[in-house]
């Protein structure tokens, strides 16, 4: 049973492979997309905020040193301070260009930033129509699937039905078919029973008649008034004329002429008012 079921898992997962792998890997792009913004936005962010600390400082620099200048200028104009003098000022020009270089900079790195923030938020808006379109087509196809799933087992158990009204119906015709086979074979057997009991009644009608045929031969055959020997010998083993002593007592023990007692109180009782029914 369990490897029935592990077959089928296993069909069932071969069957879908194909889609849900696609499925997988296109979830997983898209995470690697979104994480790649993330940390593309996050380090304009990092660079932006350099950036403008970078081009605060050049600016404050930048700032000091035409303080310096302007510092050196309100003093006495001697060799030494001329040269200091243009020194300082060779610096501030140094400074405000990289004061303005990095305004500059940090101007480019806040725009990119706000750019890549605003494809961010697009590409985000983008992401979250297509998921909503995707669940749509996925509802949509999963309610084809169901359909075409509930057709086929409709259909299926149609198929079903029909095959076993015809096995019902084969079954039943294989039974009639059988049944009138057994039929036609008991009449067949009944039959031949019959037709066997018959030949048996002549046969034993044939044998009777041949041995009454055959008795009626041997009483033909016997000579008329010749006594049997068995019967003669007994008549002659006999003592005639003299009774039997048992039966000349019994004669001579008797009354004759007086009728019994019991017999006349009998007849007596029998005359008259009939008796009560108990």
């Amino acid at each position: 049973m369990a490897a029935k079921k592990k077959s089928t898992t296993k069909k069932a997962a071969a069957k879908v492979s194909p889609i849900a792998k696609l499925e997988a890997e296109l979830s997983k792009l898209k995470d690697q997309l979104e994480k790649a913004r993330d940390k593309q936005e996050k380090d304009a962010a990092k660079v932006a905020d350099k950036l403008a600390k970078d081009a605060a400082k050049a600016d404050d620099k930048a700032k000091k040193a035409a303080a310096k200048v302007k510092t050196i200028r309100a003093k006495k104009k001697t060799p030494a301070q001329q040269n200091q003098l243009k020194t300082a000022r060779a610096a501030a020009s140094t400074a405000k260009k990289a004061a303005d270089n990095a305004k500059a900079a940090a101007k480019d790195a806040k725009e990119q930033l706000a750019t890549i923030k605003s494809e961010n938020k697009l590409a985000a808006k983008v992401a979250k129509a297509v998921a909503k379109e995707e669940a749509a087509v996925a509802k949509k196809l999963a309610a084809e699937a169901k359909k075409q799933a509930a057709a086929e087992a409709k259909k299926a158990a149609a198929a079903a039905k029909k095959k076993a009204a015809a096995d019902k119906k084969k079954a039943a015709a294989a039974a009639k078919k059988k049944a009138a086979a057994d039929k036609k074979k008991a009449a067949a057997a009944k039959k031949k029973a019959a037709a066997a009991a018959k030949k048996a009644k002549a046969k034993a009608a044939a044998a009777a008649k041949k041995a009454k045929a055959k008795a009626k031969k041997a009483t033909a055959k016997k000579k008329p008034g010749r006594p049997k020997k068995a019967a003669t010998k007994t008549a002659a083993k006999k003592s005639p004329g003299r009774p039997k002593k048992a039966a000349t007592k019994t004669a001579a023990k008797k009354s004759p002429g007086r009728p019994k007692k019991a017999a006349t109180k009998k007849a007596a009782a029998r005359r008259g008012r009939p008796p009560k029914a108990k």
